[in-house]
């Protein structure tokens, strides 16, 4: 699933990775990516 509401795909998927410039920099589930503080500040705001 490629989702624009980042907050509401993470939230339903078991897996989730995350690209910067073509390359995988992060993955986990969901839940590991809501609760991550560099992924939380970076890309979610705040």
């Amino acid at each position: 699933m490629v989702e624009q509401n980042a907050l509401a795909a993470l939230d339903m998927c078991d897996r989730s990775y995350l690209l910067e410039t073509g390359r995988i920099v992060q993955f986990g589930t969901g839940r590991q990516m809501l609760d991550d503080a560099h992924v939380r500040r970076a890309y979610l705001g705040g």
